[in-house]
């Protein structure tokens, strides 16, 4: 670490110094542009590391994919579950360099460190006894055994996720997204050789099987946030700036680890949330056989890779307006966050365009043959779900980029309470009611999706206005008392 002086903290592109004018819209669409696309590129690197595991073990046959499919997506939404309460620290540090005080930063830092650790303890505990919970829901006991084994392999790796996440959110929050990119993009590169190497025996390495695919993504893993360490040492403009005299700065300042641990759970338990809306259903369509099913898992697949971009404006309008907040300039928060909510909306109307406009085209991406009678239903039903999928995703993107406005805003428990009324108490009922009670089957049940993720859309973003308002106003008052 180097002192606060030996360090330069850039301003985001359009941003100028604490106490100048602040950036008209365009600068401000292109700086959040400049944020989110590297973030939504690492996001789809991360994808493509599970794409490149399940290729991979499907050629060792259909025990093998099940098992380290459902091992591999239990491990990383929990583990997801866990990092989310660590996005307190780009939020802080965010704030600390709008106001022109990297003193505030490395606290920040430390502090997301060791609430990294304690929460890799609990994480750990509870993947290593994931058997006895597949065994409570009625999982077959061999397939529980296998995806007990594979887990416990990726439970080396937890304490590195943990801490890969704190210096993510980290490098975000200094506009150095495309560090966090280039390493996804090595991450996903080095995954597949290791995969390949490991569950094959080639390239000198033993031959693991299924089990080497968990290896081989718990050393990349540890890897990935080695280079995200190494990275941040090496670059004058990423090291962790300190305050001066150091014999002041508390090794732990467990108030900010209060305050991290304030920002960050009703963060973990929104994306809980809607993950049970989403789990929940898949199982519903499930109990209407394999050609609902096979449907959903394709078209919520192509809806997964549209929403990282919306995820990393989401992630971009955080930082942005946590910036302007800490820069003292509520009017420019505010046109960040349009200006994110806008990039947004025009993202979405592209996508679901496209899904509109070339369903069997994007059918025919999962090698769907529309020659085989069973591949033929499932592809008219993704077609018919797409076309709801078009409205889904107008929605989807807006809930996601205004609750990451929110969190610029430090709001996180209000936008937990709306998003869990939305999804739970409108989501789930009307995807049970139009799926089941009048037997619409997997639209009704997408429907039933799509409203609850509109009434989150409609309730964030009416939040964001209230809450940036207030900023404008409080502001306004203080200048007239100053003056």
């Amino acid at each position: 670490m180097s002192s606060a002086a030996e360090v330069s903290i850039p301003a985001p592109p359009g941003v100028s110094p604490v106490g100048h004018a602040a950036p008209r819209f365009r600068v401000e669409v292109r700086a959040t542009l400049g944020l989110a696309l590297p973030l939504a590129g690492a996001q789809l690197a991360q994808m493509g590391m599970g794409v490149t595991d399940t290729i991979l073990l499907g050629s060792l046959g259909r025990d093998a994919l099940a098992a380290g499919g459902l091992a591999a997506g239990v491990y990383f939404t929990v583990t997801g579950l866990f990092q989310n309460a660590l996005a307190g620290v780009g939020i802080l540090v965010a704030h600390a360099r709008g106001a022109d005080q990297p003193e505030r930063i490395a606290p920040v830092v430390r502090a997301g460190v060791v609430m990294a650790a304690l929460l890799a303890l609990p994480l750990v505990a509870l993947l290593w006894n994931v058997e006895s919970v597949l065994n409570a829901i009625g999982q077959p006991p061999q397939l529980a055994r296998d995806v007990t084994d594979y887990v416990r392999v990726l439970v080396f790796a937890a304490p590195a996720a943990m801490l890969l996440a704190t210096l993510r959110t980290y490098l975000a929050a200094m506009n150095h997204p495309r560090t966090v990119l280039a390493v996804a993009i090595g991450g996903l590169v080095a995954n597949g050789v290791l995969n390949y190497g490991l569950i094959y025996g080639r390239f000198g390495l033993p031959e693991l099987g299924y089990l080497g695919s968990a290896t081989a993504s718990a050393i990349v893993l540890w890897a990935m946030l080695g280079v995200t360490a190494a990275a941040i040492l090496w670059h004058p403009g990423l090291r962790v700036p300190r305050a001066a005299p150091a014999r002041h700065d508390k090794p732990i300042d467990w108030a900010v680890v209060a305050e991290l641990n304030r920002l960050g759970w009703p963060i973990s338990i929104t994306f809980a949330v809607e993950v049970l809306l989403f789990v929940g259903g898949a199982l519903v369509i499930g109990t209407m056989g394999n050609t609902p099913l096979a449907a959903h898992q394709v078209t919520i697949n192509i809806a997964a890779v549209a929403f990282m971009v919306p995820l990393g404006l989401g992630q971009a309008a955080n930082v942005r307006v946590g910036y302007h907040l800490g820069a003292g300039l509520p009017a420019a928060a505010r046109r960040a966050g349009f200006a994110a909510l806008a990039v947004c909306a025009a993202f979405n109307l592209l996508t679901a365009t496209l899904m509109l406009a070339a369903p069997r085209g994007l059918a025919a991406l999962y090698q769907l043959d529309p020659a085989r009678p069973a591949d033929a239903e499932v592809i008219a039903l993704v077609v018919q779900l797409l076309a709801i999928g078009a409205f889904f995703q107008l929605f989807d993107g807006a809930q996601a980029v205004a609750a990451g406005i929110l969190r610029g805003y430090k709001d996180t428990r209000v936008p937990m309470l709306l998003a869990g009324f939305s999804y739970w108490g409108i989501g789930a009922p009307a995807a049970w009611g139009l799926g089941i009670t009048l037997d619409l089957g997997a639209a009704g049940v997408w429907w039933g999706l799509a409203l609850g993720l509109a009434a989150a859309a409609v309730l964030l973003c009416r939040r964001f206005l209230r809450v940036s308002g207030a900023q404008i106003l409080l502001d306004a008052q203080k200048a007239t008392s100053r003056s």
